[in-house]
């Protein structure tokens, strides 16, 4: 379909709205995707003049938006895309979710990757200090879980809180030098950090 700024009721505006929000799903919402497809080319150029980029997968169903670098000799325009400085354990939780979905990628069969809180809570739990309050570490790592969600890299499943989908973008913002780098961090981290200093992060 070619693209054509005269569609009723003019879906560009929804389009831009959206992306600058935030992740636009596929599934989230069909007509605004298509919208967004028809109109990719005009997008792009929209939003190339803020220093922005588009950035759209159509065969996993998502796009976003990456702060453009200045050209050489430009000078760099303010930030729209917020920077978010991430916590030792959100950023754990984001290096094993991305790792159970390269698993499960491997072994091919259901594209979605679904997983019970409780199994999260259990890929966690070795890499903090025991501790004997099981229900208060479960809420920890619930509050961990909420703010993976708020980056758009997981969600919880309609009518039932309990389990949580891993967004298939968590692929495109986490590749293997970020895996490393982590992993890097991490060895640094449990080698220098005391149980009380460890306890303090994850709470």
């Amino acid at each position: 379909m070619s693209e054509n700024s005269n569609q009723p009721n003019d879906m560009f505006p929804r389009v831009i709205i959206a992306l600058l929000k935030g992740i636009v799903y596929r599934d989230d919402d069909q007509i605004l995707w298509q919208a967004l497809i028809d109109l990719q080319m005009r997008a792009r150029e929209y939003l190339e003049v803020m220093g922005l980029e588009l950035m759209l997968d159509d065969s996993e169903g998502y796009a976003w938006l990456r702060q453009l670098a200045p050209a050489e000799g430009q000078e760099a325009l303010p930030r729209l895309v917020t920077r978010r400085q991430l916590s030792y354990p959100v950023s754990l939780l984001i290096a094993l979710l991305r790792r159970r979905l390269a698993e499960h990628d491997a072994f091919g069969g259901e594209t979605r990757l679904i997983l019970p809180i409780d199994e999260i809570v259990e890929m966690c739990r070795t890499f903090f200090p025991a501790n004997a309050n099981d229900a208060r570490f479960f809420d920890q790592i619930g509050t961990h879980i909420n703010k993976v969600a708020e980056l758009g890299f997981v969600r919880k499943l309609k009518g039932n809180d309990q389990q949580i989908e891993v967004c298939r973008i968590i692929r495109a913002f986490v590749d293997a030098q970020w895996l490393n780098e982590f992993d890097q961090r991490l060895r640094e981290y449990q080698s220098s950090i005391t149980p009380d200093e460890a306890q303090k992060e994850g709470e």
